[in-house]
């Protein structure tokens, strides 16, 4: 067992997809397209941001900027549903086995942290509505430092705030290219691959990888 498990939170913790999909009926087969295409859009956003040096626009900004591109790249869906998507994803479902595994990681105990790209605000709702807040020691955001992952400075975030060095603490995200920042830094990093996507960045490769995450506890 780690000092410190981390965990990324959005697509990692928190259904990315779980917004759309509240509102498939009203969709229709144009919901999945549009869920893709917000968050690539949320993603970009971000990265563009950190390369430019300004994170002036906070990552809940950024995911309303994102949804309005989506929109006008697809105008068969009804702009009315702005405001019912953006509400939906403020307190999006968590993945079915997140509250057990952190409960069995805190149980064991780790000491359990969030850290994301997303404010402040959006996370503390967010846990909040997936009442795993008791289970959480800290949470990190990218507001703490003014820029985005993968900047190195997210990642230090977690040594400053638990004062210890990177290979004590297992980093966990279902994002890639978050791995890999993570990786590069230190961490130990487990890459949740929950779409069983192909490897791209193998010269920085993760401790392991699970299709969930089920398999953490298993790993004790």
């Amino acid at each position: 067992m780690h000092s410190v498990y981390v965990f990324d939170a959005y697509g990692t913790l928190f259904d990315t997809g779980a917004a759309v999909a509240r509102h498939a009926a009203d969709l229709g087969e144009e919901g999945r397209r549009l869920a893709d295409i917000w968050r690539r859009k949320q993603l970009e956003y971000s990265w563009i941001r950190t390369l430019m040096g300004d994170a002036s626009r906070d990552f809940w900004t950024l995911t309303e900027d994102a949804l309005d591109f989506a929109l006008a790249k697809m105008p068969a869906v009804d702009g009315a549903m702005r405001g019912r998507l953006l509400e939906a994803y403020r307190d999006l479902d968590c993945f079915e086995e997140v509250p057990q595994t952190l409960r069995v990681l805190k149980d064991g105990g780790a000491r359990l942290a969030i850290l994301s790209n997303g404010s402040r605000q959006m996370l503390d709702r967010a846990i909040r509505s997936a009442k795993i807040d008791h289970l959480l020691d800290a949470v990190l955001s990218a507001e703490d430092v003014g820029r985005y992952k993968t900047a190195p400075e997210i990642y230090d975030l977690v040594t400053t705030t638990f004062r210890l060095y990177p290979d004590a603490v297992s980093f966990q995200s279902s994002n890639r290219w978050d791995i890999a920042g993570a990786t590069r830094f230190g961490f130990n990093t487990v890459w949740i691959n929950r779409g069983n996507e192909p490897d791209e960045y193998p010269d920085l490769q993760p401790n392991a990888i699970l299709p969930d995450l089920r398999g953490l506890a298993g790993m004790l």
